[in-house]
């Protein structure tokens, strides 16, 4: 017996399918239930991600202050090359994205196969460089001579296997651009289920596993990245519904390279603006002490741990954008992100009532000395005052970018950012001598402003337009 066509499933049987991996059409099913099967795998694949964050450090802390300081002031490096990984994942997922709109599935896998081959020198180069300069990037950040001493053997793994970490994100960028964001979701949860087990194995040498200490994190971190990138590559060659790479799909196409190149510079600028912007304000938390530096890591962990499924949906946001207007559907396209912005600002300001009123029963997870916990229960209550503006600002920014539009944000985020958020840290921290507080503070009205600038502009409707 077939069912009927208006028919809508139940709860349960909407959950399967969205961890099954729809073989919908997202752009004809209905636009909330769209949302929600492409959504619901994305935001658990970050939910493990934020998973691991806080784990991680929750580990680390074991170790002392100047532990988790290394693992702040390294993930500010690896923030740049997250940025460059980042704004080659937008570029492939808007490709990817536009031709399965267009029911285009070979030009898609082409797209997919020149992201990658981009993807694999970008990786080479970055972790070269990182693996032979560890121990300096630590020292041009400001860190202490006995965090330099305790961390740059941490640092010379995680900067060395970034290229993991590049692959990582730009072939999950491929899946869910196809729409096949259950596959995504299994990357990510391998890749850092394998990071949670041998984190504590590796580090305090739990059954017949070495103690290596701090390092040991780092391993831990590279084998799950490398463990996913081994199966991204299995799932791309086996095909799936939506993607499969074929071998002839396994060469060089230059003007279609140049094409996802093209809109990867706007979106490395991107996110490279917003996280140097983080670099610089790491920087200026270190002048407050090591137990400052340690308690500022703490709390944007826990604060990832709640933005990351938030991303997530953001994520879908994009998908929906891009294959819309491959279908040349954009108004469909326009009304996916303003739902999809409401549903998450929904999402975010419950989590803010949790950090705002009770931030320190967070932070007592992590640690119990005193000044580490005062500096991280201040950061999270303030910055989770601009919760619901994330919400929206990362919506955006991921329209935008499912469009093909990565100049847009780039321009929105230097302003916001560069021309405010930089200048108001340092006027609160120093001159008005609020101290770390005054950091933390700028970071909510920042994100706040940009995610007003980012609804107007949206609502002009040029990113309708963008060609790739």
């Amino acid at each position: 017996m077939t069912e009927p066509a208006n028919a809508q499933p139940g709860v349960w049987a909407s959950i399967r399918e969205a961890l099954a991996g729809s073989p919908r059409d997202f752009t004809s099913v209905s636009l909330d239930r769209a949302i929600f099967l492409l959504a619901l795998p994305m935001m658990l694949e970050m939910v493990m991600e934020s998973l691991f964050a806080v784990v991680d450090v929750f580990f680390v802390a074991r170790l002392g202050a100047d532990a988790v300081a290394t693992v702040g002031l390294t993930e500010s490096v690896m923030a740049l090359v997250f940025a460059v990984a980042l704004g080659l994942a937008a570029a492939t997922t808007a490709t990817v994205a536009r031709r399965t709109g267009e029911k285009d599935p070979a030009r898609a896998a082409r797209a997919a196969v020149q992201a990658t081959f981009a993807g694999v020198v970008i990786s080479v180069l970055f972790g070269v460089t990182g693996w032979l300069f560890a121990a300096d990037c630590l020292r041009l950040l400001g860190a202490p001579q006995t965090v330099v001493a305790a961390g740059r053997g941490y640092a010379a793994i995680v900067l060395g296997g970034s290229g993991a970490a590049i692959l990582l994100f730009l072939l999950n960028a491929v899946f869910r651009g196809a729409g096949d964001a259950a596959i995504a979701m299994r990357v990510l949860w391998l890749a850092n289920g394998i990071n949670i087990v041998l984190d504590p194995c590796l580090i305090f040498g739990w059954g017949p596993f070495p103690e290596l200490g701090l390092p040991g994190a780092a391993v831990a971190t590279t084998t799950g990245r490398a463990a996913g990138v081994a199966y991204q590559i299995v799932c791309l060659l086996r095909g799936s519904r939506r993607m499969q790479v074929r071998r002839e799909h396994l060469r060089l196409d230059l003007p279609v390279l140049l094409r996802i190149l093209r809109v990867s510079l706007p979106g490395m600028a991107q996110y490279t603006v917003a996280n140097l912007s983080w670099v610089a304000l790491t920087r200026m938390v270190a002048i407050f002490g090591a137990e400052v530096l340690a308690g500022y890591t703490i709390a944007i962990r826990i604060v990832i741990f709640a933005l990351l499924p938030s991303w997530g949906m953001s994520n879908a946001a994009a998908t929906l954008v891009g294959q819309c207007l491959g279908a040349r559907q954009p108004d469909r396209a326009q009304e996916a992100v303003l739902r999809t912005g409401f549903y998450n600002a929904g999402f975010l300001g419950a989590v803010a009532l949790l950090f705002v009123f009770t931030p320190g029963y967070f932070v007592a997870f992590f640690t119990s000395q005193p000044a580490v916990a005062a500096a991280a229960t201040d950061c999270l209550r303030i910055i989770s005052y601009g919760y619901p503006f994330y919400a929206f600002g990362m919506v955006m920014q991921q329209a935008f970018n499912g469009a093909g539009d990565t100049l847009t944000p780039t321009v929105l985020n230097f302003f916001c950012y560069w021309l405010l958020e930089i200048p108001l840290a340092y006027l609160l921290a120093t001159t008005l001598q609020l101290g770390p507080g005054g950091v933390f503070w700028s970071v909510a009205v920042a994100e706040a402003i940009l995610a007003v600038a980012g609804v107007w502009v949206f609502r002009q409707g040029r990113w309708k337009g963008q060609p790739i």
